[in-house]
C-alpha cells in the first residue's frame, strides 16, 4: 500500500490551489468520476471518509482533478 501526504509535497505547499484541493471539491470529483465515497465517521467538524473504485474510475478522477487545477490557474 502506498501512502502520500500532500502536505509534505513542497510544490503543493507553495500554492495549495485552495479551489482544487478543497476537501468537498475532491469528494465531489471522486463521486462524479464514479468512485464510491463512504463516510466512516465524524468527530466534531472532522470527517473520515473512504474512497474506492476501479482503475478506470481512478483515471477519470485524475483527469477531472487535472482539469480543475488547469481551470484554477
Amino acid at each position: 500500500m502506498s501512502y502520500a501526504d500532500y502536505r509534505s509535497d513542497s510544490a503543493m505547499q507553495a500554492d495549495t490551489r485552495a479551489a482544487a484541493l478543497d476537501t468537498a471539491a475532491l469528494v465531489a470529483l471522486a463521486r462524479d468520476a464514479g468512485m464510491l465515497v463512504t463516510l466512516d465517521g465524524q468527530i466534531g467538524r472532522e470527517r473520515y471518509e473512504s474512497v474506492t473504485g476501479s482503475i478506470a474510475t481512478l483515471a477519470r478522477f485524475a483527469q477531472a482533478l487535472r482539469q480543475s487545477v488547469l481551470e484554477a490557474t
